[in-house]
């Protein structure tokens, strides 16, 4: 089995594959930390899962089925991830769409406050 990145080397890489795309700025630190973190903690929950052979269903007291707490671990943690990764622009379509936004036109707050008078 292969070792788990520690939450340092995590955000090394993701400051490292920032910085090639042009998308990286001190300022989003505190963010790549908790990106960091999240990633760190879904590899060790999905370790827990291979260990466990991929139990997908638990057994409650009703004599029912429910999914397994680690998998809907698994999944609110990778939609955090797919979050921190638009945030941080590390997937296609979030580049794709800051690609598609120009830095020259005003935001809309701007528009409103040229349009009212406000300097």
């Amino acid at each position: 089995m292969k070792n788990i990145p520690t939450v340092e080397t995590i955000k090394r890489r993701t400051v490292k594959n920032m910085k090639e795309l042009g998308t990286y700025k001190v300022q989003f630190s505190p963010i790549i930390s908790r990106y960091a973190e999240t990633v760190w903690q879904y590899n060790l929950l999905y370790r827990r899962f291979e260990q466990s052979d991929f139990v997908v269903e638990v057994a409650t007291g009703a004599s029912g089925v429910k999914k397994s707490p680690i998998v809907a671990t698994l999944e609110n943690l990778r939609k955090d991830l797919t979050t921190y990764e638009d945030r941080l622009l590390l997937n296609p379509k979030s580049l794709k769409d800051s690609d598609n936004k120009t830095d020259n036109e005003p935001s809309a707050f701007a528009k409103f406050l040229n349009s009212s008078g406000v300097d």
